[in-house]
């Protein structure tokens, strides 16, 4: 996964197996740049690196950003060997402060 992506729903960090401070970086990157809402993205494994992720922006940098919205889901993912499986997905937006 790339580590940060700009989508059409707007600004994206796409969390992977990177530490959670590249992806601290990229989100404090895209408000500097202007970004009024960015949305952390995680799936699997790496749900608890987005939600560090989050956590870090809000507590240590960014304290005038806060979470809008926090959705949860699962996606269908086909395996190598041709299995199905379930795996659960989550999407924080975080939006600066007016």
């Amino acid at each position: 996964m790339a580590a940060e992506q700009k989508t059409q729903a707007g600004n994206a960090v796409f969390i992977g197996s990177k530490p959670v401070m590249n992806y601290v970086l990229a989100v404090i990157t895209q408000f500097h740049e202007g970004a009024k809402e960015v949305s952390i993205k995680a799936r699997g494994r790496a749900i608890n690196r987005a939600v560090d992720t989050a956590e870090v922006v809000r507590q240590r940098f960014l304290p005038d950003v806060s979470v809008k919205n926090i959705s949860i889901g699962t996606e269908t993912v086909q395996t190598e060997d041709g299995r199905k499986v379930n795996v659960s997905t989550i999407e924080i937006t975080l939006a600066k402060g007016e």
